[in-house]
């Protein structure tokens, strides 16, 4: 939880308390169902919490702000986004049945009105949003391919409507198709951490 304070000391009460009750929630629910690798719980707060939250240093979502976790499995980065922004709105979307009953639990027990969590593929999903969030479900193009119809076209934020994507290493190939349009931010240059070494964000405007 610490580590949270460290790049981001401007919390709220209300978001301490409820990033500080993340990690005894998530280990209940891993005891049940596994959504979380056992050794990554040591490091909850840095491989999970705070990996996603560099969407947040990336950009500051205005209020109404409509974003979809793609392949959030068991909440993230949609959870940590949803507390970080309260006046914007989530979807947190799997195909998993189990996966979506862990976030949506962790959701009502820190009652996080601003998330609502779904079980469905994405490319059966309708909606529009202004961003997309994932970490890393498969490879760029597939993904765009699977997703791109979830975006709104009239932009309301400081960048451009598309997808926020946490990816690590090599990356070159994934972005090729998207060269002149792909925005890529090594999340080193905010966080010190070895961990963040190879870790990317590419924003990809849609």
């Amino acid at each position: 939880m610490d580590i949270l304070l460290k790049y981001f000391p401007n919390l709220t009460s209300i978001q301490i308390e409820q990033f500080a009750a993340l990690k005894g929630l998530y280990s209940d629910w891993n005891s049940k169902i596994n959504v979380i690798s056992r050794k990554d719980m040591d490091s909850f707060y840095l491989h999970h919490v705070l990996h996603s939250l560099a969407i947040a240093r990336f950009t500051r979502f205005v209020p109404g702000t409509k974003i979809i976790d793609i392949g959030t499995g068991g909440g993230f980065p949609g959870i940590p986004l949803s507390i970080f922004f309260p006046e914007a709105e989530f979807t947190l979307l799997d195909s998993i049945a189990k996966k979506i009953k862990v976030v949506k639990a962790v959701s009502d027990a820190l009652e996080l009105k601003n998330t609502f969590a779904v079980q469905s593929r994405s490319e059966n999903f309708k909606g529009q949003f202004d961003f997309i969030v994932s970490r890393a479900v498969t490879n760029l193009p597939d993904f765009v391919r699977q997703t791109r119809h979830l975006i709104a076209k009239k932009p309301a934020n400081a960048i451009s409507n598309g997808i926020l994507y946490l990816k690590g290493g090599d990356i070159s190939n994934e972005t090729k198709p998207f060269k002149k349009k792909v925005y890529i931010t090594e999340i080193s240059d905010w966080f010190d951490e070895s961990f963040f070494e190879t870790k990317k964000l590419v924003h990809l405007p849609l």
